[in-house]
């Protein structure tokens, strides 16, 4: 089977890009900036929030060795679905929770697995991730790329993206590269 991509943001793509590639079955991660409206954005036009975009990672993954649904399970469980426009400390619109997809059935899966998680009331307020079609993806800046891994004792990636890959591997060690 061909691999295939989705795009996630779950607020600063630095934090998300960590998890990600400690993932069994993700072959590429790039962090980016997805639907908005503003053509190829910097990171500081982003960072205004006036171009629209979201902080993203774009995941490739082979579904042979990770299902859509297992990448969702990490997702929702790295990062806080019920705050609009934040993470923590970062906030703005282009931290907000999304799922931005590439085909009808990625959306289709995405929408069908909030609604399970809205019903059981998993988070105990209600879930606030848009889930649409991928649109005006752009990569981000070099600089970005492979973040956590190249400045792992960075003061933000020790409070912040730290503690979200120990939760990956405490939560999901059947899922963690070895």
């Amino acid at each position: 089977m061909a691999s295939e991509t989705i795009v996630l943001g779950g607020g600063c793509f630095w934090c998300t890009e960590a998890v990600y590639k400690e993932v069994r079955g993700i072959t590429d991660v790039e962090s980016g900036y997805s639907n908005g409206q503003a053509q190829r954005p910097t990171y500081e036009e982003v960072c205004t929030g006036r171009t629209g975009h979201a902080e993203v990672v774009k995941l490739t993954y082979d579904p042979a060795q990770i299902s859509l649904r297992q990448i969702l399970e990490i997702f929702f469980v790295v990062h806080d679905p019920t705050q609009r426009d934040r993470q923590g400390n970062d906030v703005g619109t282009q931290y907000r929770s999304g799922i931005y997809t590439t085909t009808p059935e990625q959306k289709e899966q995405a929408e069908a697995m909030i609604r399970e998680m809205s019903q059981e009331k998993l988070f105990g307020k209600p879930i606030v991730t848009e889930v649409q079609p991928l649109s005006n993806y752009w990569p981000a800046e070099d600089y970005h790329q492979d973040f956590f891994e190249r400045n792992p004792h960075q003061g933000y990636c020790l409070a912040v993206a730290a503690p979200k890959v120990a939760k990956f591997r405490k939560t999901f060690s059947e899922l963690a590269r070895k």
